[in-house]
């Protein structure tokens, strides 16, 4: 036993820490939970779900995110609803901020989008398909925020040190995992790319719901099973992630986009209290 913790010890060191906020995440910190709507769909929805995720994660003493995005750019079809755009967007996410008083954190599709985000937000995001495109990552850097990257889902594990040294401000880089594509409409986890992303020295994030997703799974819409998201994340938290990244609205199944995998705001305490047990 004693030789085994070892060994989980050897391949998970404490990484370096990023403020998000007032947010500090890695730096062998307790784990941190980013979590929100998948899109912002009306503001009096945001503002509802950011104050009742905040209010249980002060509650269970979880350092707390919120995450949603103005505009669905990545979608399959043409019809499928992209958000409320990025004017209104960023208005909202501004609210959120101020009013609940929690970081924010919200993605980008473009270099041009970088900076007007930066003036909303704490944390820019860089989006899975978009983590190779040099620009992009190097815009998002250069506003001085801190950026979460995301493991495109074409990717080895390793490859991720090799896109964060693109990121040359000062903000400091987040690397967040949410699956490999497994065949087609699929994707499975692969938690070895843990302790393998970790060697960066960087800190790591588990993107819990995106990972259960099935592309393209229903046709015109990814489909996905979000049933499994304690198990996704309990493994996460046991190889040493320093963050969950958990998509929660209150209507899933009536969301624009992800409705199959995002976890209902009515558990979100349930599923919180069982991580934190673990």
């Amino acid at each position: 036993m004693i030789a085994l913790m070892q060994t989980m010890i050897e391949l998970r060191k404490p990484s370096g820490e990023v403020r998000v906020g007032d947010v500090f995440i890695g730096g062998g910190r307790k784990w941190v939970l980013i979590a929100g709507p998948c899109a912002i769909e009306a503001e009096e929805m945001a503002l509802n779900t950011a104050h009742i995720l905040a209010e249980i994660a002060d509650k269970l003493d979880i350092p707390f995110i919120f995450k949603a995005s103005y505009d669905k750019a990545n979608r399959l079809s043409g019809d499928s609803q992209r958000g409320v755009g990025r004017d209104v967007g960023l208005e909202i996410l501004a609210k959120v901020r101020d009013e609940v008083g929690v970081p924010v954190l919200t993605d980008i599709h473009s270099p041009e989008e970088a900076q007007p985000v930066s003036q909303c937000v704490d944390c820019i995001q860089i989006p899975a398909f978009l983590c190779r495109q040099t620009d992009i990552v190097e815009a998002a850097s250069a506003t001085g925020l801190p950026i979460n990257i995301k493991k495109g889902q074409f990717l080895a594990p390793e490859d991720m040190a090799v896109i964060a040294r693109k990121a040359k401000g000062d903000g400091g880089v987040i690397i967040t995992e949410r699956g490999t594509s497994f065949g087609y409409h699929n994707l499975v986890v692969d938690f070895r790319g843990i302790p393998i992303m970790a060697e960066s020295g960087l800190p790591i994030v588990m993107d819990v719901t995106h990972s259960l997703q099935r592309p393209g799974g229903e046709g015109s819409s990814s489909g996905g099973d979000g049933r499994f998201a304690p198990t996704i994340a309990t493994a996460a938290l046991a190889v040493g992630v320093d963050g969950l990244f958990i998509e929660i609205h209150p209507d899933p199944e009536n969301a624009i986009s992800d409705r199959k995998t995002q976890w209902p705001l009515s558990r979100a305490q349930e599923l919180l209290e069982f991580l934190k047990a673990r």
